[in-house]
């Protein structure tokens, strides 16, 4: 990181769900290095409290599916430290019942849709109005290369889940341009988070049936997640929004990989 990079957050106010761990965790971290206050909001109370006084920050017990939850959590962002210039709205789920559509099951069809894109909606919904008020701010809503590329290894919830945080971010994006507000999707390919090992540990095969697929012959580390969500919520942005951010790998944009 220069020298430059690390005071262009300085006076701003991030709001991060999910930050706790994984891309969320390092996100909170590298937004903290740059001179952001931080908020991180979390269902893990004692993973969230440690994450906000590791960087000086604020921790608000908030589950992301609660309207009144959500609302609380920029209100106290606000409140605290004056304005909220940055929401990373990143919570989300994949869960093991989420496989293809002739095994998933609705319930578990309508547990990632509320974690995944209602939240995300409800974010947006709360953190607008005091963007608009300021008349700037920078949103960055977590979807997945998975919104841009089909996969035979299907996750159906999880992956109709992004393409609906990536049309909302688009649309979003457009329709609040001109009042200083810039909306942008993030879109990582495979990282070594929690998650993914988890998903992975048990099976090889089915690991190597992904990365195969990434040009750069791995994947992703939650700090290189990181660090574009540093750039779009700082004014090297300025001219973006409405946009589908990928940083995956290469994996989007390849039919035959490297060998």
């Amino acid at each position: 990181m220069t020298d430059v990079q690390a005071t262009r957050l300085v006076g701003r106010v991030a709001v991060v769900t999910g930050g706790a761990s994984g891309i969320g965790l390092a996100s909170v971290r590298r937004l903290a290095a740059e001179g952001a206050k931080v908020v991180i909001g979390d269902v893990d109370p004692a993973a969230g409290k440690a994450t906000a006084d590791e960087v000086g920050g604020l921790f608000v017990q908030t589950d992301v599916t609660s309207d009144a939850d959500v609302a609380n959590l920029f209100k106290q962002a606000h409140d605290t430290f004056g304005s909220v210039d940055i929401a990373f709205n990143n919570a989300g789920i994949s869960p093991p019942e989420d496989g293809s559509i002739l095994e998933t099951g609705l319930e578990a069809w309508r547990k990632v849709q509320e974690v995944n894109l209602t939240s995300v909606y409800l974010c947006c919904k709360h953190v607008i109005p005091y963007m608009q008020r300021q008349g700037k701010g920078s949103i960055i809503n977590t979807a997945s290369f998975v919104a841009v590329m089909g996969a035979a290894t299907s996750q159906i919830s999880y992956s109709a889940s992004k393409g609906g945080v990536l049309a909302m971010s688009r649309e979003l994006g457009v329709e609040f341009a001109r009042q200083g507000i810039r909306v942008n999707a993030l879109c990582p390919g495979p990282v070594n988070t929690p998650l993914l090992k988890e998903l992975f540990a048990a099976d090889a095969e089915r690991a190597q049936r992904r990365l195969v697929h990434v040009p750069m012959g791995r994947f992703g580390e939650p700090e290189e997640i990181a660090a574009a969500v540093a750039f779009l919520a700082s004014d090297d942005s300025s001219f973006i929004t409405a946009n589908t951010f990928l940083v995956d790998g290469g994996i989007s944009g390849a039919y035959v990989t490297p060998v």
